[in-house]
């Protein structure tokens, strides 16, 4: 019995070890299959050689020695079924944790990557913080918490002056200050961004702003001016249209 009980030892070794190759990243998912394929095997051949033992045995011991060694066979080769069985959980458990990890990865990866977008018009690719940074300052100014948004607003300018967005963001900084009624910085607001964003599709609508505020601080001619300024710097555009009415309106 001793080559027999040799072979059986060697593959309870194999089934013992493996789990932890597995779980250290020894193995992958090829040698896996390899090894419990063999495993398999390795339990068919010593269950066929079981069988055959009896058999041998039933013509040269007695019936009491023979069942002895029946049952320890048997208690053997259950054992290594059991271990078996176990490892085929392991290694499930195991390819389980791999897929959710890649798949988790793949959305951390999804979530850098760029996205395209349309903005006044043009189709164009930002950074994925840069968008979220963006929504998180207009939330805060459709929460009504103005004060947050000047901050908000204000850090994105200072961090994308490049962006897509910078105008946007620049003209709802304005619209914040002035939220709050606070002119002076709604006035100034705006002016960087005719400044720097003259082209923004917001710069008519940001000249409108101006007289308003310029009018609310008392300071008519200056609201006058602006208005004019608007409508000959953006004819046909609504902010051009209603300056022409708001300026028949300011005496």
């Amino acid at each position: 019995m001793s080559k027999f009980s040799d072979a059986l030892r060697a593959a309870l070794f194999a089934i013992a070890i493996f789990p932890s190759l597995a779980s250290a990243g020894l193995l992958d998912d090829d040698e896996a299959r390899k090894a419990i394929l063999k495993l398999r095997a390795d339990v068919a051949a010593l269950t066929a050689r079981l069988d055959a033992r009896i058999d041998e045995k039933a013509d040269k011991n007695s019936a009491l020695e023979l069942n002895n060694q029946n049952e320890q066979l048997r208690a053997e080769l259950t054992n290594l079924r059991g271990q078996l069985e176990v490892l085929l959980n392991d290694v499930a458990n195991l390819q389980k944790r791999q897929q959710d990890f890649y798949t988790d990865l793949d959305k951390r990866i999804r979530a850098l990557e760029p996205k395209k977008l349309s903005v006044d018009g043009r189709e164009v690719t930002i950074e994925q913080s840069e968008q979220r940074s963006y929504d998180a300052a207009m939330s805060l100014y459709k929460a009504g918490q103005y004060a947050n948004a000047v901050t908000a607003f204000g850090a994105f300018t200072m961090n994308y002056g490049d962006s897509v967005f910078a105008s946007q963001a620049q003209y709802w900084l304005a619209n914040s200050y002035y939220a709050q009624r606070d002119c002076k910085n709604t006035i100034a607001a705006l002016q960087t961004l005719l400044k720097n964003y003259p082209d923004s599709s917001k710069a008519p609508d940001a000249l409108l702003n101006i007289s308003a505020c310029q009018l609310e601080l008392k300071d008519k001619k200056e609201s006058r001016k602006t208005l004019i300024l608007l409508m000959s710097k953006y004819p046909g555009t609504e902010a051009a249209q209603a300056a022409k009415s708001r300026l028949t309106a300011i005496k």
